[in-house]
């Protein structure tokens, strides 16, 4: 049986965070490398807040697969509570262990209550995962769109973003010696209160600039020819500037320049981009606005390159 491969060192510098995440993979900017080496360093969790699409849950994962850690992902959404993030009971063995201690005419009722709630009968969930000890190093904790949440639970995560622990009320106080790296995200459909931004390191991650997109596209969708990624990117760029619901995140551009490399595509046309547009805009409402002269224009723009 091999021993577990041991933790990597957190990284010394801004510079070495930024080496560590471009080596995984993850194109950041500066300022970002930044925010993420404090949180490192400090042991504080880092929440990020932007549009979708932008690369805010991919941070996490890089993270994990470049200190050797175990990613830990709770997925937010509107109804999420303590049963699906924390704890809950197994009842139903916590019941079949009552009905035998009842058959072997045990009726210590204390002792029969301390042996039910025992840990063997707790399931632990994301949040109480991440609190357990791990010979790879602490975890990484991804707690993502917790603005889809209610604002009930991200109260409830006070204590846990705060002390590192939870409080089960029949168990006792979990605590950690060793937090888990902490990454938020949010999409701002909704704000998410001071007293839970205070506790983390804030960074908005925006849509990245034409030379760091491109060199993320180049890296990302392999075969992809250098024309056909400026254009793409040029595209991309301008449609932002539009006024859209949603304008596209890196996500989609990734999406839609590997479409086009399917497609063997060597030049943007408004044929070609009016078929592939379901790659790159999720709602039919911007879709129907590209028709016609603005299409045209961005193409124009794109292809100028």
């Amino acid at each position: 049986m091999t021993s577990a491969a041991p933790p990597a060192v957190l990284p010394a510098s801004v510079d070495a965070t930024l080496a560590l995440l471009t080596a995984n993979g993850y194109l950041a900017e500066r300022a970002l490398a930044t925010v993420t080496f404090l949180a490192l360093r400090m042991g504080r969790p880092l929440f990020l807040e932007g549009e979708a699409g932008v690369g805010k849950t991919e941070i996490a994962k890089v993270l994990a697969a470049a200190l050797g850690r175990r990613l830990i992902r709770l997925q937010c959404y509107e109804g999420l509570d303590i049963a699906s993030a924390v704890y809950e009971w197994n009842t139903a063995a916590q019941m079949i262990a009552i009905r035998l201690a009842e058959a072997a005419g045990d009726t210590d009722r204390d002792r029969l209550a301390a042996d039910i709630f025992a840990e063997r009968y707790l399931i632990k969930r994301p949040l109480l995962q991440a609190l357990e000890p791990d010979v790879s190093g602490a975890p990484v904790l991804l707690i993502d769109e917790l603005d889809r949440a209610d604002e009930a639970f991200e109260a409830y995560l006070l204590e846990v973003l705060s002390d590192f622990q939870v409080t089960i009320p029949e168990f006792g106080t979990i605590a950690t010696p060793h937090p888990p790296i902490v990454i938020v995200t949010s999409n701002r459909t909704r704000e998410i209160h001071d007293a839970l931004k205070r506790r983390c390191l804030y960074h908005w991650v925006d849509y990245p600039s034409a030379e760091r997109e491109l060199a993320i596209v180049k890296s990302k969708v392999p075969g992809i020819s250098a024309a056909l990624s400026a254009q793409v990117v040029a595209f991309v760029q301008a449609l932002r500037a539009q006024d859209f619901y949603k304008s596209p995140g890196v996500a989609e551009t990734l999406d839609w320049a590997t479409a086009l490399t399917e497609l063997d595509a060597r030049s943007l046309t408004p044929q070609l981009v009016g078929d592939t547009l379901g790659a790159l805009l999720k709602y039919q409402d911007d879709i129907a606005r590209m028709q016609g002269d603005t299409m045209q224009k961005l193409v124009k723009v794109a292809t100028a390159q």
